[in-house]
């Protein structure tokens, strides 16, 4: 009942026209960013941050948080209309999607897509709002020692359950840290690493980094694709969503389980593209349609989008409770509330009670919202793709350059930017993950700053990490999460 009544509180927080306002501006912005491929969540959030800086943090948080469920939503039309993914999740969403749109049946996959993320991202939704202040309680145990071995979990977990390469995982990681380290030492003051450069004293500014990281680098590397966009004539007939949402309950059981894989993989740092691909796998598997999977079935398109939503999340659960996040869009907004002075964290929750609830409260309502804007203006955004690819391009490289130049007002910031633009370039053609990288970028300092408090309390000693039941827990845990790959490899070998 006290989660209700905060629920409650939070409605009243949400329900203002303000941030009613922001939530349809975030969600029609998330879906165009969804649709133009090149673009993506985590991209869209980054490039826009800057212009929340005029902005309540609640306010700004619901807008940005916004952007990501449009950018959910906004991944199923280009798969469904196109084969072309807009989102890295909306991959498995191309296998039964598309062909249900050249039988004739972009209606159905459409409608069933935009009601499987909903439901996906509903269920989640509410699993936040009631787990969140239960982790929050439990974390307000926490000390140095125990907030090192989570966030020690979190980068083992991106290496043991990442789908790349665990060497490339961890050189990406590698260099997240060592950029994290330049400036000024958070415990003795002293410079770091800038060379005598004065402005390299204030370090590598995180929205810098994830500006270019992520707009100029998937820009590049879109241009030299050769990307081209091409529209086409979509609606959805009031008669087909309603044919479809009497035909969807078949596939509960497929819902309800793509539902669970993407809240696991949401909280653990799994993200919504494997969780996609693990649902559509398993329904494919356990479906009496398995064989057809690939050929137009809807369970196909059910499947990939109730866990890619559920995923995208349950991933702010860590992110607002042990300031750990899940997927590279939560890492970005964790930076965010930095940014705004917001320490996330179990005291969030007691000590910017607006702030948490009003942003639980609006993902109920920007879901509602989505689903309806995606419903009633699919038209616009298959005409959209219309527009030349070289007339977007320099319109999205001169909006990252605006976002940056605004965080310090400063020319070299841009060039950061560019600079970052080319590191994303390279990561993504040499196939190394960005996410480690981001994740190292803004959770250095606070690893930093655990571990070395935790070395001052025990003089200088290891043990103090297997001193009690929980961190000796969450330190094997990860510990194992790290030997993982090596694991499997073993047993394979054995087998």
């Amino acid at each position: 009942m006290d989660e209700f009544g905060s629920l409650m509180h939070g409605f009243s927080v949400a329900l203002t026209w303000q941030n009613l306002a922001f939530m349809l501006v975030g969600i029609v912005l998330g879906v165009l960013i969804g649709v133009l491929p090149g673009l993506g969540g985590a991209n869209g959030v980054a490039i826009l941050l800057p212009l929340t800086f005029s902005m309540s943090p609640t306010s700004a948080i619901i807008m940005l948080s916004c952007i990501y469920w449009g950018a959910l939503f906004g991944g199923a039309i280009t798969s469904v209309l196109f084969n072309i993914p807009g989102e890295p999740w909306s991959v498995a969403t191309t296998f039964d999607g598309h062909p249900m749109a050249r039988q004739g049946r972009a209606g159905e996959a459409l409608t069933a897509a935009f009601t499987s993320s909903f439901f996906g991202a509903l269920i989640a939704v509410v699993v936040l709002t009631f787990l969140a202040p239960m982790v929050a309680d439990f974390a307000l145990r926490f000390g140095p020692p125990e907030f090192f071995a989570v966030q020690l979990l979190t980068f083992c977990s991106f290496v043991g359950l990442g789908r790349g390469s665990p060497a490339k995982t961890i050189a990406a990681m590698m260099l997240g840290f060592a950029l994290a380290a330049v400036g000024l030492d958070t415990v003795t003051g002293q410079l770091r690493l800038t060379f005598g450069t004065t402005e390299l004293l204030r370090g590598f500014d995180f929205l810098i980094a994830v500006i270019g990281l992520f707009g100029i680098g998937e820009i590049l590397l879109t241009m030299e694709e050769g990307l081209a966009f091409r529209g086409v004539a979509a609606r959805i007939d009031p008669s087909v969503v309603l044919r479809t949402w009497r035909e969807l309950p078949r596939y509960w059981l497929t819902a309800l389980r793509g539902t669970l894989i993407g809240c696991w993989m949401g909280i653990t740092p799994g993200g919504a593209t494997p969780a996609s691909f693990m649902s559509y796998g398993i329904a494919k598997r356990f479906s009496k349609r398995g064989a057809d999977f690939g050929s137009g079935q809807m369970e196909g398109v059910v499947a990939p989008e109730t866990a890619a939503h559920a995923a995208g999340t349950s991933a702010l659960l860590p992110m607002l409770t042990l300031g750990i996040p899940g997927s590279p869009t939560a890492a970005v907004l964790l930076g965010g509330l930095l940014i705004w002075g917001l320490q996330p964290g179990p005291l969030l929750f007691t000590e910017q009670k607006d702030f948490v609830w009003g942003l639980i409260a609006s993902m109920y309502l920007g879901n509602v919202v989505g689903l309806a804007v995606v419903l009633t203006t699919v038209p616009f955004w298959a005409a959209i793709l219309r527009v030349p690819f070289s007339i977007i391009a320099p319109v999205i490289v001169v909006i990252c350059a605006v976002g940056a130049y605004t965080v310090h007002n400063a020319l070299l910031d841009v060039a950061l930017m560019l600079v970052f633009g080319v590191l994303g370039y390279l990561f993504k053609k040499l196939d190394y993950p960005l996410a480690p990288l981001v994740l190292a970028l803004v959770l250095g300092d606070l690893a930093e700053s655990a571990f070395r408090q935790s070395m001052l309390l025990s003089q200088g000693s290891l043990s103090i990490f297997w001193s009690n039941g929980l961190v000796a827990s969450v330190c094997g845990l990860a510990l194992l999460m790290l030997a993982w790959p090596m694991l499997v490899r073993l047993v394979r070998r054995v087998r």
